[in-house]
Parts: C-alpha cells; structure tokens; sequence
C-alpha cells in the first residue's frame, strides 16, 4: 500500500529527512529586506504566463504563483511539500494523492481548496499552453477525496514521472476565473498564493513585484533562508547593449553573462576596479543543455540528412571560439554534454542496445561505440577537411557546383535558406557561419528580428534555420516529447523546432518515463542522445563550464552552491554593503 509522505523523488528516496528545517543550500537567518533590480531584453503585454497568447512579464510564474510541491535544487529531481503537505502514490505510480496544507491561501486571504487544484487542472489541461495540455491529458480520472485530498488517476502508459509532474502543477484561483477570462491576455495584477504580490506594471517597460507580508508559507521548510528581497523590479531593455549599459550604471544589480567577449574584456569600468561589483565564476553540475542551429526539417532545403551533415561539416568550431570567444567556450558533443547522462565518449551498454534494437538504423555506429566526436579543423580558418567532406555529401544528395554557386542537380535552383537571428551577438556568429557557407556556393541570409517577432516566428515554425537553446537537467521526463516527440512536430509552441518525427526518439521517451531505477534511467538517456545526435538535426554550438555572474556587492549568497547552479531566491540585500545613494529610475 502507498504511504502519505512529505517528499518524492523521481528515482530511489528523497534526500532530505521529514524533519529537515531548511534547504542545505539556503541560509535560514538571511535578513529580510531591501529591493532588487532585474534586467529582461524586449517587451511584454500580459501577466497570464500560462497561455501561449501574448508575452508574459518575467517574474509572474515564480513569484506570484505556487505550485503543490517545491523542488529541491540539490537533488536531481526531488519535491518537497508546499500547498500539499504529504503526497502518496503506489509503487507502480498508477495514481498520486495529495492532502492540502490547511494554512495555504492566496493572497487575497482565501484559503486553497480542493476545487481549486482540480479548476487548475480542468483549464490548464484545456486551455494552457501545449506542454501543459500534453502532460494533464493523461488524467483519466479526478477525484475529491476528504475534505483537503485530491487524487489523480493516470492512463496506464507507465510514466512514472507523472506524480512529480502533477506536484508541480500551478495552482490558480477558482473563485476569480473562469475557463473563457483564462485564456485573455491581462494586464490586472494576477492573484496567487506565491511569496510575492504585484505592485506596479509600466506595460512593456518595467514589473514590479512586493513581498506579501501575510503569505502563508514563508516558515515552511522549503521557504526557509528563500525569497529575502521586499521588493523585485524587473526592467525591459530593448537590446542586449542597452542591459549591459544599465548593469554597469547600477541600474540593474545582477547579470549572468553568457557572452565571452564581454566577460574576457567588457567588465573593466569603475564600478568592478573598485570591488563595487563583484565578478565570480560558479560550479554548475548539471547538463549545460543544447544550444545550436535548428535546420526546420519541415523545409525542402534540410529534409535529406546528407544536407544536414554537410552543414554541420562547415561549422568550424575551432577557429570560431577561437577568434570570437577567446577559446573560454568548449563544443557541445551532446544534448546532455556535461553529464553522466552524456553518451559522447561512452560506448552504448546492455541496456542501451536492448532499448535501440527494434531501431537498427536510428544511431550510426560509431555513436554507437562512443568513438564519435564533431570533428575540430587546425583552427587556422581554413576548414580544408570539412569542405570536402561536405561537398561530396552536397553532391551525393543532388547538388553541384556551378560558376561558384551551389544548385539543385536538376532543378537548377540555387540552395539558399534564411537564418533567423534576434540580436547582434547572434548575428555576429552566424555572419561568420554565412561566410563559411558561401565557400561553397551556399546562400545563407541573415535576418535580424525584434523579439517579439522571434517568438512568434519561432512559435510557428516560420524559418528556415534558427538558433534555439534546450535547457537541461539531471532527471529529463516529460519535456523531451514536447522537445522532440513526433506528436509534437505539428504542435504550434511546441520546441520541436527541427520537426523530429522518429519512432526510435518516441520509444526511447518511453523507456525514460517508464525507467524504475537511476541506471535504467540514465542508459535510456543517453540512448535518447545517441539517436538525436545521429539525426543530424542542429548544427551544435557551445555551452559555458561554469556560471559566469557579476553583481553589485550589496547583493549577499549563501556560500553553498547546489547542483542546479546559483538560486537567486536564496539572496539577499547587505545594508552594510550599500554604496552611494541608490541608482535613478531609467
């Protein structure tokens, strides 16, 4: 029989006893108070970040909202109580129940009900956005069982991921909204049960979020040592210049850099010299993620394969980290690069091969054995190697060479796609990538969009190449069918942005989900890596070895840092560290 019990873990117990105060990686007497300035690039137009209409305002999901269960950020993947105090499921996860804290409210002082988390369930499952509707539709049955118990029933596919997903599910409010205001966009300050309240919207410009004083969980475990700033501001700037710029005027207290350039020569201002900002680089001990150039496999240009290896063949990586990055970048080999869940330099174990068998085409063998590497040019920006090998792979798949432009075999027409960028960093890249295409008769246009622009065209699947970043972590689950599941590559919103459709990702989805035990799990894993990575579906880029940050040394951290990277939640204002009168307004 299932036993009531205040944590979960996606595979074996969770890490931290029933009794535990306060996450390790939280200082538990962080002082309280003091405001806080974020800096987001673009605009948004609603404070409804559950619908795939409109641009949310950063900050409304995870400050406003809650969700069941907290999520430990030391663990892989591990919840703790939150608005449900104890969550039960059998071994077989055919079903998870969870018992409301009687003490959780929204801000508005009513108390969250069982109604409440079967409406979020019923609107976020109809009307919420794709990965939403995909994950809730395996619900076959609700039911109210006393008076604070609510209990899920699942389809029988197996997922064993599927209690954790629902603990993570947000909770809204069934006493003000209905299923038809659900889905508008709105700019009225949203109600929550979350740590903070909104308090000012400039539409487009600025959010303002105040800690709610009466919120109801803030001595629970999980909120121990979490959520110290009074106040949350977040300005939008219209470009990534512009962000930095604030930074450096005191505008904006804290920055994670991902551009190299700026982190090998940008952070020499007054501020920095005279240790007012503090620069740092921290461990991260999770996958880095994929980032790359999507080819849109819905297009004519990238459906053959031997196209999409040629491209890849002209990327050298070498000489752009090289004379772009200041060689502080290292090359994504992997969709989990940076893990044990990686399958770069591992060869395929019992497990795998018995998961890939019914596949026998789907992962080339050389991945397969783990000998597979993207190959690195001399760095000198020559590229010999790679031009011939994607010339003959060009010419097996019907293009040749003529007065210096590359053409269909038959058709005549020339091969040209648009690449779709959003800032000048990106641009800067894939001009460099453009001009290594051109070297063999390519026509590769660059166009520079705003951000609002990007996401719709992204959304929709309107490019022909776009650069897109997968986030990763240490327990992948559900995501990866929104990411890469067949049923996924006509899903508008979904990030299916290259249009796989292969029976073999499908299948080793399934196994991910239906996993019992970490080894299961990770071999099914790094069986997922191999099949993506042999359907040549990005052109890998590069990912970072640590968390680059830099901050005004009035913003204090724990001295712990968990796997999952720093956690701004866990924060604070130094008074005693203040310097100068405070930043104006921009």
């Amino acid at each position: 029989m299932a036993e009531p019990r205040g944590g979960i873990a996606m595979h074996g117990a969770p890490g931290e006893d029933a009794d535990f105060s306060h996450f390790p990686y939280a200082e538990p007497n962080a002082p309280k108070g003091g405001k806080v300035r974020f800096a987001e690039q673009g605009t948004f137009d609603s404070l409804n970040p559950f619908i795939v209409k409109g641009g949310a305002a950063e900050g409304v999901r995870q400050y406003v909202y809650e969700t069941l269960m907290a999520r430990a950020y030391d663990e892989p993947f591990s919840l703790y109580g939150l608005i449900a105090e104890t969550i039960d499921t059998p071994p077989d996860r055919s079903w998870v129940e969870f018992t409301l804290n009687p003490k959780a409210k929204f801000s508005d002082g009513a108390p969250i009900t069982v109604e409440d988390v079967i409406f979020s369930h019923a609107v976020l499952r109809d009307r919420g956005r794709p990965n939403h509707r995909s994950y809730y539709k395996k619900v076959t049955k609700v039911e109210k069982t006393g008076d604070r118990s609510v209990r899920f029933t699942f389809d029988g596919s197996g997922d064993r991921e599927m209690p954790l997903i629902m603990a993570l599910m947000p909770i809204l409010p069934s006493h003000l909204l209905t299923p038809d205001t659900f889905e508008k966009t709105t700019l009225k300050p949203p109600v929550g049960s979350g740590p903070y309240i909104v308090a000012e919207v400039d539409p487009g410009k600025r959010i303002t979020y105040k800690r709610d004083p009466d919120y109801w969980a803030r001595d629970l475990p999980v909120n121990r040592g979490r959520f110290n700033f009074d106040e949350i501001r977040i300005d939008y700037f219209r470009d990534a210049s512009s962000m930095f710029e604030g930074f450096k005027s005191g505008l904006v207290d804290l920055r994670e850099e991902l551009n190299p350039t700026l982190w090998a020569q940008g952070y020499d201002f007054p501020a920095l010299r005279d240790g007012r900002v503090v620069k740092e680089s921290l461990p991260i001990q999770t996958p880095a993620g994929m980032s790359a150039l999507a080819f849109n496999t819905r297009r004519p240009q990238f459906a053959d394969p031997r196209v999409r290896q040629a491209l890849i063949r002209l990327f050298d990586y070498a000489w752009m980290d090289r004379t772009l990055y200041h060689d502080l970048f290292a090359y994504s080999q992997s969709y989990f690069v940076r893990s044990e869940l990686s399958s770069h330099g591992r060869p395929a174990d019992a497990t795998e091969r018995r998961l890939l068998a019914p596949f026998p085409d789907a992962v080339k063998p050389e991945i397969m054995d783990g000998a597979f590497s993207f190959r690195a040019s001399d760095g000198t920006g020559q590229n010999r190697q790679g031009r011939v090998e994607a010339l003959k792979l060009l010419e097996a798949a019907g293009y040749v060479l003529r007065d210096g432009t590359l053409v269909n075999a038959e058709t005549g027409k020339p091969f040209t796609f648009e690449i779709l960028a959003r800032n000048r960093a990106q641009e800067r890249l894939l001009l460099t990538y453009a001009a290594a295409l051109k070297q063999v008769g390519i026509d590769a246009r660059i166009r520079q969009v705003d951000a609002a622009q990007y996401e719709r065209r992204k959304l929709t699947f309107d490019f022909d190449m776009i650069p897109n970043y997968w986030g990763a972590s240490l327990s992948p689950g559900n995501e990866q069918s929104f990411r890469w599941g067949s049923k996924s590559a006509e899903t508008e919103g979904s990030l299916n942005l290259p249009g796989v459709q292969s029976e073999a990702v499908d299948a080793m989805i399934e196994a991910i989900l239906a996993a019992q035990t970490r080894d299961d799990f990770v071999s099914a894993v790094r069986a997922l890596d191999r099949v993506l990575l042999s359907g040549d579906y990005v052109v890998p880029l590069f990912y970072l070895p640590d968390q680059w940050i830099a901050h005004w040394k009035r913003l204090k951290r724990p001295q712990s840092t968990p796997l999952y990277g720093y956690q701004i939640d866990t924060w604070w204002y130094d008074e005693d560290s203040k310097t100068g009168a405070s930043a104006p307004t921009p």
